[in-house]
């Protein structure tokens, strides 16, 4: 059992930066690639970032590539999501995401066995 808590979120201009954390509970996280997601209202859930286990291996969205950046430390139970350059689109709830047997489908929300409550992020023009 993963339990999972993001942090971080709130209200920014557009232009600025702000750091997401996703911290697990659970002695096994470190075997588990995490994702973030969002989800603004009246659009569906998609995925921004993912990582897996080790963080060799990252995938964005085209739409925040170059701007986020997904990091972990399983030292202490953590995954990191840096943005910056936020823009008013990315306005929504951030989730992160926990799977144990994503693979190569990162897109896919099924894949995920454990979710966080959400965090607010709202990017003001």
């Amino acid at each position: 059992q993963v339990q999972l808590v993001e942090s971080g979120g709130g209200l920014v201009q557009a232009g600025d930066s702000l750091r997401l954390s996703c911290a697990a509970s659970g002695h096994t996280f470190s075997s588990y690639t995490v994702g973030w997601f969002r989800q603004a209202p009246g659009k569906e859930r998609e995925l921004v970032a993912a990582i897996n286990w080790s963080g060799s291996y990252t995938k964005y969205a085209d739409s925040v590539k170059g701007r986020f950046t997904i990091s972990r430390d399983n030292a202490k139970n953590t995954v990191y999501l840096q943005m910056s350059s936020l823009k008013p689109e990315a306005t929504a709830v951030y989730y992160c995401a926990a799977g144990l047997y994503v693979g190569s489908y990162y897109y896919m929300k099924e894949k995920y066995d454990y979710w966080g409550q959400g965090t607010q992020v709202t990017v003001s023009s």
